[in-house]
């Protein structure tokens, strides 16, 4: 006999750099990526914590 219990799915995260607080965070998400002009160059992406997040009103990019 099968039992088909599920879970509820935990928030998508990961380790990663704080661009407000300045330091590594467990729970951070992607909130902005910026785009360089035309040409070679590369962009930045720009992580922030759960903390941060509802401190500065950021929405996770997947979010929006």
């Amino acid at each position: 006999m099968t039992s088909n219990t599920s879970s509820p799915q935990p928030e998508p995260s990961s380790f990663a750099w704080c661009s407000w607080h300045n330091g590594y965070s467990g729970d951070a998400r992607l909130v902005a990526m910026i785009e360089q002009g035309s040409g070679v160059g590369a962009g930045s992406n720009l992580f922030a914590c759960g903390p941060c997040r509802k401190a500065n009103g950021l929405v996770p990019v997947a979010d929006q």
